[in-house]
């Protein structure tokens, strides 16, 4: 299905930045668009079901199994900015399939989830491309949230991306490897230990001097963003989509 102006994508936002942070699928858009893709968003599309999944609800994460299946099939690549909601259509999505005892919808899952990526991983990988033309001259440093590393294994490939872009200067992140302690329902069900954990990452952050902190999932970057926020630190955070969609002449 791939059109004379490049593979055709659809974009799946995922729910939290969806509702709270929409500058960050607006300029994968514009990354993508850049780079030659044709890139859509199917309105159908909803929530990966992760939360239903991580806490057991295995039956109530189906439907969104389905609804996946349903606003994403046709499409050559499905790429969002999410390490968390790409790994679990992944490695959720069959389990769940299987699950539902529907040989149709494991099929279809089965069939959908290769073409699913990682913003990252779609564009060093498929596109083949690190540098995106992007210009952010400040000093910054990347956590490499769990779930992109653990569940997507993105590997190296945001700070390929990163340290193509011109002017930047990326720090070092002591303890990068450690988690911020979101963990989604994890931060809810244990919130003093999350806050601990939030707090060694916010200082690490702080002592790197870095301007910006940069993350490829929004659910961790809010966490950690507001832990910086409360000590005034200065620092800022932000995605990497939106720091690939920068350019000399301002995002375009």
């Amino acid at each position: 299905m791939s059109t004379a102006n490049g593979p055709r994508v659809a974009l799946f936002a995922t729910c939290i930045n969806d509702m709270m942070f929409p500058d960050t699928p607006k300029a994968v858009v514009t990354v993508l668009e850049r780079l030659g893709c044709t890139v859509e968003f199917p309105m159908a599309q909803t929530c990966c079901g992760q939360m239903f999944t991580n806490t057991g609800y295995f039956d109530a994460a189906v439907p969104a199994v389905r609804a996946y299946v349903e606003a994403f099939e046709g499409y050559d690549y499905i790429v969002a900015p999410s390490g968390s909601c790409a790994g679990s259509v992944r490695h959720q999505h069959p389990m769940l399939a299987r699950h539902a005892g529907d040989d149709r919808l494991v099929e279809q899952v089965e069939a959908i989830v290769p073409r699913t990526y990682e913003f990252t991983e779609f564009v060093v990988d498929v596109m083949g491309v690190t540098d995106v033309g992007g210009y952010f001259p400040h000093k910054v440093t990347y956590h490499p949230t769990c779930h992109s590393v653990r569940v997507a294994k993105v590997g190296d490939r945001p700070l390929q991306l990163l340290k193509a872009v011109r002017g930047i200067q990326v720090l070092e992140l002591t303890d990068s490897d450690q988690c911020c302690g979101f963990g989604g329902t994890f931060s809810i069900k244990n919130p003093d230990v999350s806050v601990a954990m939030g707090a060694d990452k916010a200082r690490n952050v702080i002592d790197s001097g870095a301007e910006y902190v940069i993350t490829g999932d929004n659910s961790c970057l809010m966490h950690i963003g507001g832990l910086l926020s409360r000590q005034n630190s200065g620092v800022k955070p932000i995605h990497l989509a939106e720091v690939l969609a920068r350019t000399e002449g301002g995002v375009r």
